[in-house]
């Protein structure tokens, strides 16, 4: 155990971790492109992006520098009754990209939170209204929205919040039928959710005031892939009993996806976008709910007790904004661009290796910059896994029994064959 090491676990409460048991922590002292690095100099190659945050690779110099600039002007200010240009020029930046329609934005700091956010204005939306009655909330089982307890709650479903369940609200749920290469039975999975949406649309559809869904991919649950053309579906019936569309592109965002965001393989606007993780490139916390002028202006009246009564400390951090409008203007750039494009080819090409190597994997599934896969095993594998990729230097958290893959769009093709050739060599050890 090395000096820092010991001197965290004196005082460290750390997140998702059993403290009892888990492994010792490892002290990173700096990070460079794809890697980071510990005490000793290791190098381990991030391949999840340290969380699904960041877009660039570490310590990029454009984002670094950007912050610095703006730490000179204005490092923050209380963004009720003010306002400044970082803010607004990322905003008008993403208006570039979204449709027109997603003109209104909400600055907050976590994607848990913006998903809150995103919750409340819902009911709230029906509620100026005199719609009090639209209290309940749509989503699929699996689905993950954060830690906050309005997105427990409609998170109910994915096991991470069961120690909290007695404090949720009521939240309906319907089947999320994932697919993956070569899927024979998903016709089947996709009428049998349509089938239960129906149910609760008979029975609850004047009460329901939103679904909230994780558009074409459920990242904490497995990265867990469902077909845009179900989803289609699915939105037309949920919108003709006059229920809001919330899209939690927490992680698909920032074209994690391949398109800059999911929505746009789907065809369909959503009423809130809900935006985080790596919309800073992974060097600040932010966080946006976005919506349209029909709901802003259900909020807009002389009584005070109409208006969105939400906010934070650090609401719009000019720090944070200015980190993310540098973020932003790489992701535009044709060099990134075109390593979405390489990065999707080496993950096909990755997948390829692993299924002609290994017979314990299934399940393969590919989507933009994500790859993901299930080892085929009645034990839990996912301690063991983590520790023999450390060790090959590769930083990857499998959840559960899958690996995903979840890369910078700094990673070259070399870096990823050969994380595909490291991957299989341990899964052949894994068999024998």
């Amino acid at each position: 155990m090395t000096l820092l090491s010991r001197r965290d676990k004196k005082i460290i409460w750390h997140p998702f971790t059993q403290e009892k048991t888990a492994a010792e922590v490892i002290a990173i002292t700096n990070a460079k492109g794809s890697y980071i690095y510990d005490e000793s100099g290791k190098a381990y190659l991030d391949l999840i992006s340290s969380w699904w945050v960041n877009l660039h690779g570490h310590a990029h110099p454009d984002i670094a520098e950007a912050i610095y600039e703006q730490a000179l002007k204005l490092e923050h200010v209380i963004f009720a009754g003010f306002t400044h240009s970082p803010a607004v020029d990322l905003c008008e930046d993403l208006q570039e990209i979204l449709p027109y329609e997603l003109n209104r934005f909400f600055f907050s700091d976590n994607g848990s939170t913006s998903v809150e956010v995103a919750l409340k204005m819902a009911y709230q939306y029906w509620s100026n209204q005199g719609l009090k009655e639209k209290n309940l909330f749509l989503s699929f089982d699996g689905g993950y929205h954060g830690d906050t307890f309005g997105a427990m709650s409609v998170g109910s479903r994915s096991g991470f919040h069961n120690s909290f369940s007695d404090l949720f609200f009521k939240v309906l749920t319907i089947p999320y039928p994932q697919t993956w290469d070569d899927d024979s039975e998903i016709d089947l999975k996709e009428e049998n959710a349509l089938s239960l949406l129906r149910n609760h649309l008979r029975e609850h559809g004047s009460k329901i005031a939103a679904f909230i869904l994780e558009p074409l991919v459920q990242g904490a649950s497995g990265m867990k892939m469902c077909r845009p053309e179900f989803l289609v579906k699915l939105i037309a019936e949920v919108r003709e009993h006059k229920i809001l569309v919330i899209f939690d592109e927490v992680m698909t965002g920032f074209s994690r996806t391949g398109s800059y965001f999911a929505l746009s393989q789907i065809g369909i606007i959503p009423d809130f976008l809900c935006l985080s993780k790596g919309i800073t490139g992974g060097f600040l916390p932010l966080a946006l709910t976005v919506t349209t002028n029909i709901i802003y202006e259900t909020f807009l009246s002389n009584d005070w007790n109409m208006a969105f009564a939400h906010g934070h400390s650090y609401t719009a951090n000019p720090l944070a904004c200015a980190a993310a409008i540098a973020s932003l203007k790489l992701l535009k750039q044709s060099d990134t661009q075109n390593a979405l494009i390489s990065i999707h080819e080496s993950h096909q090409k990755g997948i390829s290796i692993l299924q002609s190597n290994c017979s314990n994997i299934e399940h393969t599934r590919i989507l933009g910059t994500i790859s993901a896969f299930d080892i085929k095993s009645d034990y839990n594998l996912s301690a063991k896994l983590k520790k023999r990729f450390l060790e090959e230097g590769l930083l990857i958290r499998p959840l559960g029994n899958t690996i995903y893959l979840l890369p910078p769009y700094s990673i070259t093709s070399e870096e990823l064959e050969i994380t595909y050739q490291k991957i299989t060599n341990i899964l052949k050890q894994l068999s024998k």
